[in-house]
């Protein structure tokens, strides 16, 4: 049921679990993690199923910021590679790089994103996100010109939509960087640094 995300068997610190040492709750819950859009146990759900509640939880959360979210996938995707870079966080950029690129977003606005400089946008609402997501990340607030942006383009509840998928991919980024979840051989070029 399970499939592997590594050459050597181990999904970084974590071995990954299979049918056999998984018990009930944990099966059922890798199913409908392999019956989902994902299609196999990767990223942070080999994490997840140690603590089935959770995994209940941020499955579902992590469902709907990739897949259900009200904003475009240009704009959800660039956040995630935003925050992906951040971290560093190798397996999430690799995913995701490739969904952004598939989302419509310019090559040269990722590239600028991997380099760790400013992109140069012809969409407004992507400027803001980046505006945004900057601000919160450098200073850990969010400052009044910036929200007042913010909330005329987006609106409230798309706004907190967008911190709600930013909140989560530092999630998965923190789950990824503390147990060394390897990219997969033949994946999109990891990150040099």
């Amino acid at each position: 049921m399970t499939q592997e995300t590594s050459d050597d068997g181990m999904d970084g610190r974590l071995a990954l679990l299979t049918d056999a040492n998984m018990d009930d709750t944990q099966r059922a819950l890798a199913a409908r993690m392999v019956a989902s859009k994902t299609g196999r146990i990767i990223g942070p759900m080999n994490a997840w199923l140690r603590c089935p509640p959770l995994a209940e939880c941020a499955f579902a959360f992590g469902d709907y910021a990739r897949h259900g979210s009200s904003h475009e996938k240009r704009i959800s995707e660039l956040v995630i590679v935003m925050t992906a870079r951040h971290w560093s966080a190798q397996l999430e950029w690799c995913v995701h790089k490739v969904e952004a690129l598939e989302a419509g977003i310019d090559p040269a606005i990722i590239d600028a994103i991997e380099a760790r400089t400013r992109p140069v946008f012809e969409h407004a609402d992507q400027e803001l996100v980046y505006d945004l997501f900057t601000e919160l990340l450098d200073t850990k607030q969010v400052s009044d010109g910036v929200y007042d942006r913010a909330i005329e383009m987006f609106g409230e509840a798309k706004l907190v939509e967008l911190i709600a998928i930013f909140g989560h991919y530092n999630h998965v980024s923190a789950l990824l960087n503390t147990f060394r979840v390897k990219v997969p051989t033949g994946w999109a070029e990891p990150l040099k640094d």
